[in-house]
């Protein structure tokens, strides 16, 4: 199996990032939490720009990148945030070659 991962970044309308953010804690965090083929997701404000948000998607493989896209979660989320976006997300599509693991920090409960 070959890894997939993705890196996508949403330009929202002015000033409606946490907005976005709101929906994709409603929809997304719940359905990525439970979703055994997401190895790693990280959602990240873009420092640069108050109307970007970028994220980061490893999948165990490409079926399950797809398989995701398909589900009643992702459509709920669409829904809220398409009237939010300034147009669609910029997807770059990745085979991930090397990762360093996660591993807790010091002390913390892992």
């Amino acid at each position: 199996m070959t890894k997939t991962a993705l890196i996508i970044r949403h330009t929202t309308l002015p000033g409606r990032r946490d907005d976005v953010r709101a929906a994709w804690e409603r929809h997304m965090r719940p359905a990525i939490d439970a979703n055994p083929g997401h190895e790693a997701y990280f959602y990240c404000f873009d420092d640069a720009d108050a109307d970007v948000i970028c994220a980061f998607q490893q999948y165990v493989d490409a079926a399950a990148a797809r398989d995701f896209l398909a589900t009643d979660a992702y459509a709920a989320y669409l829904r809220d945030v398409e009237p939010l976006l300034a147009g669609p997300p910029q997807v770059t599509a990745l085979t991930p070659v090397w990762s360093k693991p996660a591993r807790p920090a010091p002390g913390a409960d892992g």
